[in-house]
């Protein structure tokens, strides 16, 4: 078994409410979706294997107890992860998932593994793709027992219904999941007032709305 990965090294998480915490990361190549925000070029990989992915990270990375699997879409290797998954929790390691939380059946093959999950939403208007409001709600559904959070950029175009829809979604599953306003880094000030106000709404429905930016963007780290 193989996965094609684009790179693998340790930083701090940049985004959401685990923001700054020291994590090993594991880069797959690929996504199943095209957004508009996409801030994430893959252009060249390395194939591994379980073993050999392992090996890498036993080898430099020894120190840290966290695993971020990211992309890219991560669950695109989904049986690929439930075997890794299982090696680095004989290792006491912690298993971070952030998905585009479009691929519930997927994420059913990773599940036994993973500890924290990072599930975005996407927001038509942000992204610019049609709405994949069922697939999100299956997932979430799939996630609720695990440390999973939602998080949703919030971009210039972004549209106070699909925020809206966003809230009634995760209020559904749980309305104590916590959701993570994200804004879109290139639109600096110009979502300002709007994410502000979006958070309130958002409010109305759930007991925790954040608005977290991009932390390694503004330190200029990976």
């Amino acid at each position: 078994m193989r996965a094609k990965i684009s790179e693998i090294f340790f930083s701090i998480q940049g985004e959401g409410i685990y923001q700054g915490r020291p994590q090993i990361f594991v880069r797959f190549f690929g996504c199943n979706l095209h957004c508009r925000f996409c801030d994430t070029p893959l252009f060249s990989f390395r194939e591994y294997s379980v073993e050999g992915l392992l090996a890498e990270i036993n080898k430099t990375f020894s120190f840290c107890r966290q695993v971020c699997f990211t992309g890219g879409e991560p669950l695109l290797y989904a049986r690929f992860i439930r075997e890794a998954g299982r090696l680095l929790k004989r290792q006491s390691r912690q298993v971070f998932l952030e998905t585009n939380g479009v691929l519930p059946d997927k994420f059913e093959i990773v599940r036994d593994v993973v500890d924290i999950v990072s599930m975005d939403f996407k927001l038509p208007s942000s992204t610019g793709l049609g709405n994949f409001w069922r697939e999100h709600k299956i997932f979430l559904e799939k996630a609720r027992d695990k440390d999973v959070y939602v998080k949703a950029v919030i971009a210039c175009e972004t549209e106070l219904q699909d925020l809206v829809k966003t809230a009634e979604i995760i209020k559904s599953v749980d309305g104590n999941i916590p959701l993570v306003l994200q804004p879109e880094f290139s639109c600096g000030d110009k979502v300002s007032r709007k994410i502000d106000y979006f958070r309130d709404i958002a409010l109305k429905y759930l007991s925790r709305v954040e608005i977290i930016p991009q932390m390694h963007k503004y330190l200029g780290i990976r």
